[in-house]
């Protein structure tokens, strides 16, 4: 049990003894003492004092001293500052809790709860090449499934591609138009840029068409509906519907290229799945569920023949979920894959990682299938995310203004490079060493930027800013930790007996074992939130107050051998828990840098 737990329970049982009145140890609010008061936890005493019926400095008096009596292994003395409780930890605890744990691989880690998540994420069109939008949606749901693992949950991770529709044959038209048969092996370019190359040619041929009709004389929405490569575009649609042949057969073909350029993108930036869905293979899915809405009185048919639902008394409106023509929407869609995916996994709840201009949608998905009486209906969760920008603005697909997201690494790494080469610490590194040095901080800078803002905010992106060792970044964390390694390495035949260590702590000390005592607590919040960044804060919280710790006191040369001990299990349990941190965000550490 943390610390902070055992202070909630302690609390709980004095505030029994004392004064007869059962409160839960959930509903007593323990902070982190401010840094001008002496103590580690406070106990917030104004939300007590009416049911105590006691003054807050009184009651404050009588539980610290209650705690003191019958918790001396826990705390060492207290004190009372207007109406707060500032509780001093012992020693010994923190003594105890760094023998039990420097030496523990799993630290920080719980065992299985026998729950089980899908987290959804990426959800890539086979049109374009993932772009930095796609790296957050990957970090932030990869991330979070890595969290939701290590606080005790089953993972599964997936994927929906979105590989139909009127975009896709945009593409499509685009390079039966002017590819000539050019491939990606032809033309030597990555498949997924060869057909997102296509999508901006469709395009810029579209706008030049519209601009041509205009000039004729007839209005923009005319000459958006006459375009010849629209009207192409849309009739290969309906024969790809049709299940024609050569149609077919151009869909697959592309769309390997794309996959192809996809996996190569995935396995550079360390994100995979369990199960990929495909929207050719699930689109007609959820037709039956209409039906079912229909006869329960959920849906309503309308005397055209499509059908709706009202959600005006949610507070929301009213929603198609199947055209006149009884072709389906893209909702009705996803009601048929939220019962797929239950009965193939049967999660506790499904994640789905998309950004924040689908949040009514999600909200009316999991009233829909609440109403339809779907097992899997409650555990719908939408982990809506801001969109990613630059310092010179917004990105458009269409237009070819998205930045894609192998140019961005192959940019974070050649940062990387050169800042790396400007420390100049790695003369004797041979090349392979290097490059893997450069990969491992450059991509370790992108992730952690990207991960290190509370998800539900919008955030720009500056590459020269992510790289600094000295900032709030990733290479800084990484730094630390190859600093503490270093330590280690020297020190390891020195022959110190780690199992012999001081009684006493200093202030520094003390702060970077308290540190490392609230990771198991962090990783509860992280997946409790559904937000890594928590992770990200707290790595560089504890890699900033070990700096601090190693800057005051020395390891090698410190006062006595039991200090020596004790600051090597703190390093040894340091370096532990930040490459555990990091790679909970999907970031390798370095040994050396």
């Amino acid at each position: 049990m943390s610390v902070v737990n055992q202070i909630k329970e302690s609390a709980a049982t004095a505030i029994k003894a004392l004064y007869d009145v059962e409160i839960k140890a959930t509903d007593i609010t323990v902070n982190a003492t401010k840094p001008e008061f002496e103590g580690d936890y406070t106990i917030v005493l104004f939300s007590l004092v009416k049911q105590l019926r006691k003054a807050p400095d009184a009651a404050g008096n009588e539980m610290g001293s209650y705690l003191i009596e019958k918790h001396a292994d826990l705390f060492s003395s207290f004190n009372v500052i207007k109406g707060f409780l500032n509780l001093v930890v012992a020693d010994n605890y923190w003594l105890s809790f760094l023998a039990a744990n420097y030496n523990n691989n799993s630290f920080g880690h719980k065992a299985k709860n026998g729950k089980k998540v899908m987290v959804e994420y990426s959800s890539p069109n086979t049109n374009k090449p993932l772009h930095l939008g796609h790296l957050r949606n990957n970090f932030l749901g990869w991330s979070t499934a890595e969290v939701l693992k290590a606080d005790g949950y089953d993972i599964v991770k997936t994927c929906i591609v979105n590989d139909r529709g009127i975009h896709i044959c945009k593409s499509m038209i685009a390079w039966e138009m002017f590819g000539n048969g050019a491939t990606p092996e032809s033309t030597n370019t990555k498949g997924d840029h060869f057909v997102g190359d296509y999508y901006v040619k469709f395009n810029d041929v579209y706008k030049k068409e519209i601009e041509e009709l205009i000039a004729t004389g007839v209005t923009k929405e005319v000459a958006e509906k006459e375009a010849p490569i629209m009207k192409a575009a849309q009739q290969m649609l309906v024969e790809w519907e049709a299940g024609k042949p050569d149609v077919i057969e151009l869909w697959k073909r592309m769309n390997s290229w794309v996959y192809k350029g996809f996996d190569e993108t995935y396995k550079r930036i360390g994100s995979n799945f369990d199960k990929v869905y495909y929207e050719s293979e699930t689109y007609l899915l959820g037709k039956d569920l209409v039906e079912d809405g229909l006869s329960k009185g959920v849906f309503k048919q309308k005397e055209d023949g499509s059908v709706w639902i009202d959600l005006t008394a949610d507070g929301l409106d009213e929603k198609i979920v199947r055209r006149k023509d009884g072709t389906a929407v893209y909702i009705t869609q996803d009601i048929g894959l939220v019962v797929n995916k239950y009965e193939e996994y049967k999660c506790d709840q499904s994640i789905y990682v998309v950004g924040d201009e689908q949040n009514y949608h999600f909200k009316v998905l999991k009233l829909i299938a609440q109403k339809l009486g779907l097992p899997s209906a409650d555990g719908i969760y939408h982990l809506s995310y801001g969109m990613v920008e630059l310092p010179t603005g917004k990105m458009k697909s269409r237009e070819g203004t998205v930045v894609d997201a192998d140019d961005l690494v192959d940019e974070m790494i050649s940062i990387s490079k050169q800042k790396t080469e400007e420390l100049g610490k790695v003369k004797d590194f041979t090349a392979d060493e290097l490059k893997e040095l450069y990969n491992t901080i450059g991509l370790g800078a992108l992730k952690f930027f990207l991960l290190r803002v509370d998800p539900k905010k919008r955030m720009v992106f500056n590459p020269e800013e992510s790289i600094d060792f000295h900032g709030f970044t990733g290479p800084f964390v990484q730094y630390t930790h190859a600093r503490i390694k270093s330590i280690l390495r020297k020190l390891a035949d020195s022959g110190s007996d780690l199992s012999v260590v001081s009684n006493t702590l200093a202030t520094l000390e003390k702060a970077v074992i308290n540190q490392l005592e609230i990771f198991t607590a962090v990783i509860e919040e992280a997946a409790t939130e559904h937000d890594p960044s928590k992770m990200a804060i707290y790595v560089f919280n504890l890699a900033k107050t070990f700096n601090s710790f190693y800057a005051e006191h020395s390891i090698a040369n410190a006062e006595n051998a039991e200090k020596k001990a004790l600051r090597l299990q703190i390093a040894q349990l340091t370096a532990h828990t930040i490459k555990t941190a990091m790679q909970l965000l999907g970031i390798n550490v370095p040994e050396r840098m």
